[in-house]
């Protein structure tokens, strides 16, 4: 058994992770490493080829492409909602679209230095969103996530990224939330923090457990994978000028710091969120189904090598 077992999205970042994983392996029989490698032909692929690896234990299990690929590998971690017991450890080398994850932990861009951390880095136990949702035929899905899940605007964005071309990059997402923002219209939700309610018309429910999403967009600037909750952001009944106006503050993550009330900040470790009117969610930048669903922190679920 290899050491470390990289899975290989070849088709993400509209086709371009293909090309660079090519380059990648002219350079890495030099590196050191005892590696495998197993590419990806279909959707949740790398979610069965992780789960097999997890149960054996192998040391290490590489996600190598965008946050999609990041979140099927880290739905390989788990069986019936719970973690399957391992002493696998978990890294990526970023080349997809949104790469939203890496920014909180600062995982370079350059595969290289990606690669490196798998040997100077340090493993950190982060923690995981467990959600259940309504599925689109009606039943009931069960999924994990490691960066940011919402509800509302942000499940018609990545549902129109998902279902469109990626050739523009990370602009993907800015395009994608201009035209889904047009066509949205805010909707009354119903959400419990911790047994605490709040009846609100809103334009989405963000649950974080890291800090970016969307291309780049800072939109929880305090949540950490390390602190065992989710830092859960309100945003209310916002109107399609101001949104635009302040895509600039949140990029920066200042949207909190200005006392918007269309903004509020709580924290919490079980979350529920339900609508009467069909409502798409977003794990990780996939849109699995709709509300309601019921996202629940598993901290220190996954170990991660993550830089020093």
């Amino acid at each position: 058994m290899a050491d470390v077992l990289f899975i290989v999205n070849p088709a993400a970042g509209a086709g371009a992770a293909a090309r660079e994983w090519s380059a990648i392996l002219g350079w890495l029989p030099s590196s050191g490493l005892s590696y495998e490698q197993a590419l990806t032909t279909r959707p949740m692929e790398a979610t069965e080829i992780t789960e097999r690896a997890v149960r054996q234990s192998v040391p290490v299990v590489v996600a190598v492409g965008g946050d999609g690929t990041l979140n099927e590998v880290v739905n390989g971690f788990f069986h019936n909602g719970a973690p399957i017991p391992t002493t696998t450890r978990l890294a990526m080398v970023p080349l997809g679209t949104g790469g939203d994850f890496r920014r909180t932990l600062k995982i370079p861009l350059d595969p290289k230095a990606a690669v490196q951390i798998l040997q100077t880095g340090i493993a950190r136990r982060l923690d995981a969103g467990c959600v259940s949702f309504r599925t689109p035929d009606g039943g009931t899905g069960v999924r994990h996530f490691i960066n940011i899940a919402d509800a509302g605007l942000g499940g018609e964005v990545v549902h129109r990224v998902n279902h469109g071309a990626k050739r523009l990059g990370p602009a993907t997402f800015k395009v994608a939330s201009l035209l889904s923002l047009l066509a949205w219209k805010n909707k009354p939700m119903k959400v419990v923090v911790d047994g605490v309610s709040h009846d609100l018309k809103a334009m989405q429910v963000v649950i974080a457990n890291c800090q970016y999403f969307g291309g780049g967009m800072r939109m929880a600037p305090t949540a950490s994978p390390t602190d065992g909750v989710f830092d859960v952001i309100l945003v209310g009944d916002a109107g399609k000028i101001e949104t635009i106006q302040g895509l600039g503050t949140i990029s920066r993550g200042a949207h909190l710091d200005e006392h918007n009330p269309k903004y509020q900040l709580v924290y919490g470790k079980r979350i529920s969120i339900d609508c009467e009117q069909d409502v798409r969610i977003d794990l990780d930048g996939e849109d699995p189904g709709f509300l309601p669903a019921l996202f629940e922190i598993q901290p220190g679920a996954i170990e991660f090598i993550t830089p020093r």
